[in-house]
């Protein structure tokens, strides 16, 4: 392996572990040291934070995307700019070209709470995740017992896991977070909040970290920005704004400014001056994105079985 190639192979490795860094503020997550819902900072409320995954767990967390969906494999697409001799990279490295999708067959994921929740609120947050479904074949059904999907009113502002990585939460633990939301909450933030949270759950990744409007945000504006405004470091802002989606692992549709999965963006920290101008709600293009990689037409969808990890796969976080 030439120098160029093992600094190629180091860097993939790095990514991962610097987005687990800062999504998760650096620890390891074990089941005695995570965070719990009262010890999260409350800071970053107003905006998504995506969680991601331990490093530790990385390469069985892909192993499962994998085995739920053979397409989540990374892409031949992305190692063909590769040398021919170039060494086949350690599954470390593999795992960060691996993509979270649940896979074309219709599904139905399990919803619970993880507190006490009215039930006209509990309904109200399941039928705008099911706006999903206008187009896709994944649903979400409520269930008294403890769900695929289990969501959090308590601190820690908005996030939720990725796709097939919510497998690998402890039962016991929110996969999605929605602080505060009540049945006072506006109409429009159920469309803006829930329904893009339900879509990081449907493996989607942040719309803004794509290259192309990656590109257009001056770091240290961006760096100064979210400091004021999030409190996040500059590890914190790499992570969830400056470093770019690998496009050869997406499965999607051309970059698009107004999709539900895109922050709103002030152009105060672009170079040109322009915001981005970020999604409101679901818009025609994710539909078309959700409706490719889940199709709906000719799926009747039918609950699916509990999920149990095989005795090789670590399910703590």
């Amino acid at each position: 392996m030439s120098e160029k190639e093992r600094r190629l192979s180091d860097a993939l490795a790095k990514i991962a572990e610097v987005a687990s860094d800062a999504t998760n503020g650096g620890e390891d997550m074990t089941d005695e040291t995570a965070e719990s819902p009262e010890q999260i900072s409350t800071s970053v409320k107003g905006v998504c934070t995506p969680k991601a995954l331990p490093s530790r767990l990385l390469v069985q967390a892909a192993k499962t995307a994998t085995r739920i969906n053979p397409i989540n494999a990374p892409l031949s697409a992305a190692f063909g700019a590769m040398p021919a001799h170039f060494e086949v990279m350690e599954p470390a490295r593999i795992a960060v070209l691996t993509t979270k999708y649940w896979g074309p067959a219709a599904r139905q994921l399990r919803v619970s709470f993880m507190e006490s929740t009215p039930a006209n609120l509990r309904a109200r947050i399941v039928l705008n995740m099911n706006a999903w479904t206008k187009t896709g074949c994944i649903s979400f059904v409520e269930t008294s017992g403890t769900g695929d999907v289990r969501i959090s009113r308590g601190p820690g502002g908005y996030y939720s896991y990725l796709g097939t990585d919510i497998l690998h939460i402890p039962r016991n633990r929110q996969t999605m977070n929605l602080e505060g939301f009540t049945m006072n909450t506006p109409e429009s933030e159920y469309k803006r909040v829930v329904r893009h949270e339900t879509g990081h759950t449907l493996g989607a990744p942040h719309e803004h970290m794509r290259k192309a409007l990656v590109a257009r945000i001056d770091p240290e504006k961006a760096y100064v920005y979210f400091l004021q405004t999030q409190g996040w470091d500059k590890a914190m802002v790499d992570a969830q704004v400056l470093t770019p989606l690998d496009e050869a692992s997406l499965m999607g549709t051309p970059t698009d400014q107004t999709s539900i999965m895109c922050y709103q963006l002030p152009g105060s920290i672009t170079r040109d001056g322009k915001p981005i101008i970020g999604g409101t709600d679901i818009n025609a293009t994710d539909y078309a994105f959700i409706g490719k990689i889940y199709p709906k037409a000719g799926h009747v969808a039918a609950e699916e079985e509990e999920w149990e990890p095989s005795e090789d796969v670590e399910v703590t976080v």
